[in-house]
């Protein structure tokens, strides 16, 4: 029944390539993806250190309600990512302290929450990646309805179950299945471009000519001091 079932992953990307990607800036993997894919400026990492990379274990869920994250957290394989959405709604927590040391001891990557948690505290002393939208001190209902591995959205970010998730201070976005290979190859020149770059400037070579050629491209008549 539509938002009301238990899907099995039928497919997730490789161990090999989440620790491709683990070191790589998420704004580098975001450029690369032409400035196009993001889960929104709502999410921020709550957790005091910690980068996030693993397959997206999704689950859709009536806001408020977090019964379908307490049964996502027993189906997840160690490594997984669980991604829910919430709804953006902010009125009842859908995990806290219990649930984060759940996950922990399961081995689970971490949580991507469009919607509240609470035990900030705990939440921001540990090294468990959480990403959220806000925080309240109420609790969750648990009655259901809601979806386990069904493509969810986030600010029109489109995830679908065994898609890469990855998250750092910036913050987090999805790389599709069967993009992660493209991606992986232009993300890794990205950051070799930038590591040139940044000796450049070390160096006092840094070449700036492409600024004023943009200018003249846009039509802007330059008048220096």
């Amino acid at each position: 029944m539509i938002g009301l079932q238990i899907l099995k992953r039928q497919r997730q990307v490789a161990p090999r390539v989440v620790d491709q990607f683990r070191a790589i800036p998420v704004a580098n993997i975001s450029d690369c993806m032409a400035r196009m894919t993001a889960g929104g400026p709502r999410l921020r990492p709550m957790h005091a250190s910690g980068r996030l990379a693993g397959p997206a274990l999704t689950v859709k869920t009536r806001p408020g309600d977090n019964l379908m994250i307490h049964k996502a957290i027993d189906m997840a394989q160690a490594g997984d990512v669980i991604v829910v959405d919430g709804g953006g709604d902010l009125t009842n927590s859908l995990i806290g302290e219990i649930m984060v040391s759940y996950a922990l001891k399961r081995g689970i990557a971490g949580f991507i929450i469009d919607g509240a948690i609470r035990d900030l505290d705990f939440i921001q002393s540990g090294t468990m990646p959480v990403y959220a939208a806000g925080v309240t001190h109420r609790g969750p209902y648990k009655d259901g309805p809601g979806e386990i591995n069904v493509p969810i959205a986030i600010d029109g970010m489109v995830i679908h179950p065994g898609d890469l998730i990855l998250g750092d201070p910036d913050g987090f976005l999805c790389v599709p299945y069967d993009d992660v290979e493209a991606v992986l190859a232009a993300a890794t020149a990205k950051v070799a471009a930038e590591v040139k770059t940044l000796a450049a400037i070390a160096e006092g070579r840094h070449d700036t000519s492409w600024i004023d050629a943009a200018l003249k491209r846009i039509g802007c008549e330059a008048r220096p001091r």
